[in-house]
């Protein structure tokens, strides 16, 4: 289906024009007949398929055919777990409604906070957010939600994993009644506890899907090698000198061993740089916008950035360590092959993450070619760096014990070891030290045998 076939305003048509769309995704074609009619949406979609698109045309669809008179307040809300996705977002939106005349306002932590605040306050018709922020500012009624006539909740499922939900419903309480607005939600998983969230703040969602079998098997080429936990790095300095990768993604499981890898990739000669939920915000949008534009060949990242980077032309995903979370394989390599193109993902099993590969494989349904590493493909003759230390952190442990749990014995100080110790004769007959004057010891008097009570003044003499 083409985006021409859709009853669209003419103004987000150019936009859609100017951003390159003509044929709709798989789940920009089950939604948008849907949405575009007003019923509300559940969708299951991983990002990179096409979603944000899907949700944005009918976010301005609507507003277009609204009066638009809501005294400055925001007429649409889009919740996103993620700094990134947040950005991305904004971004797509700024693109695909150039000409519909609508403000767009993005609220999240780690910038301007007074800068954010007034922007808000002038007035803006859409507002894409993370949740924490928002509240900040709505518990200083820097803005009213009560004009809200759009929701749109994007990566449900991973508001549940990131603790959000409790900041989710907080915001939610506070709309318009769900049959006063329209709602669209869209998440990795359709399970328990999205749809649970779905029928208690949306009106009757009808489901649509993409499953994981048709999202990473046709336009992603995967592969697994599995190699000790030794000759992990031996074996990706030899991908990367083969294969050439121009722009080119490293997913670890923790910012300790991100760290480590990227000192060793850029001591080998290969330019890389590091973002994780550590990383300021301001340098962390410097290190995607280098990436993006070519300067940076090579970007480690944790899963807390996983879900939320939209950068095209990533030609190679490659997870040097296998995620624990199988929903995180498919976000990792989905930021390759993204709007119709390309990609190979390649994953490192080592005797750790051996262990969640057959959870992985049910997941996407299908099992991952493996291939063999031929010995010239590894590089040994690297040049080695420090790890680095680790910091030291003892949460759990009291005063006076081990890691082990056994406690150590304490020296006695000199007064208690002074006291414990029996003297000598020599000690004992010692004279008192000059300054501090010699307690005289008491004797116990004892009575004479045959002694009773002492005498009165009646007794005889």
């Amino acid at each position: 289906m083409k985006f021409d076939a859709l009853m669209l305003p003419e103004s987000l048509r150019r936009g859609i024009a100017e951003a390159g769309f003509i044929e709709c995704t798989p789940i920009q074609q089950s939604t948008l007949p849907i949405s575009l009619t007003g019923k509300d949406v559940a969708g299951q979609a991983q990002t990179g398929t096409g979603k944000t698109a899907a949700f944005l045309v009918t976010l301005f669809s609507r507003l277009l055919s609204g009066t638009g008179n809501t005294g400055g307040h925001p007429r649409a809300l889009i919740l996103a777990p993620t700094r990134e996705l947040v950005v991305q977002i904004e971004q797509d939106a700024q693109l695909l409604g150039k000409y519909c005349g609508l403000t767009i306002q993005a609220i999240y932590g780690g910038v301007d906070y007074m800068k954010q605040r007034d922007a808000l306050r002038e007035g803006a018709d859409v507002v894409i957010g993370t949740p924490g922020r928002l509240i900040d500012y709505l518990k200083q009624k820097v803005y009213s939600l009560k004009q809200i006539e759009m929701l749109v909740i994007d990566e449900a499922d991973r508001m549940f994993d990131m603790g959000f939900i409790a900041d989710l419903r907080f915001i939610l309480r506070r709309l318009p009644p769900f049959d006063k607005r329209q709602n669209l939600m869209f998440s990795a998983t359709l399970n328990q506890r999205v749809m649970e969230l779905a029928y208690e703040f949306m009106n009757m969602p009808e489901k649509v899907s993409v499953t994981p079998e048709k999202m990473t098997a046709e336009r992603i080429e995967q592969v697994i090698y599995h190699v000790s936990r030794k000759e992990k790095f031996p074996l990706l300095l030899g991908l990367l000198r083969r294969d050439g990768m121009a722009r080119t993604m490293i997913f670890i499981n923790t910012k300790r061993e991100g760290e480590y890898l990227h000192d060793r990739l850029n001591a080998n000669g290969f330019p890389c740089r590091i973002i994780s939920g550590d990383v300021e915000q301001k340098k962390r949008l410097r290190i995607l916008e280098d990436f993006k534009e070519g300067k940076l060949p090579i970007l480690i990242a944790t899963d807390v950035a996983s879900r939320g980077l939209h950068i095209d032309g990533v030609s190679h995903v490659i997870n040097y360590d296998l995620p624990q979370d199988c929903e995180d394989y498919v976000h990792r390599i989905g930021r390759t092959a993204r709007a119709g193109a390309e990609g190979k993902a390649i994953s490192l099993a080592d005797e750790d993450g051996a262990f969640y590969l057959e959870a992985i494989e049910g997941y996407i349904r299908h099992k991952i070619p493996a291939e063999w590493a031929e010995d010239d493909l590894f590089v040994h003759d690297f040049i080695r760096v420090a790890k680095p230390e680790r910091k030291k952190e003892f949460p759990r442990e009291r005063a006076g014990e081990k890691r082990s749990g056994s406690r150590t014995r304490k020296k006695p100080s000199e007064k208690k070891a002074a006291a414990v110790q029996p003297a000598t004769p020599d000690q004992a007959a010692a004279p008192p030290v000059t300054g501090e004057p010699a307690k005289k010891k008491r004797r116990r008097r004892r009575k004479p045998a045959g002694a009773g009570t002492p005498p009165t003044e009646n007794s005889a003499e």
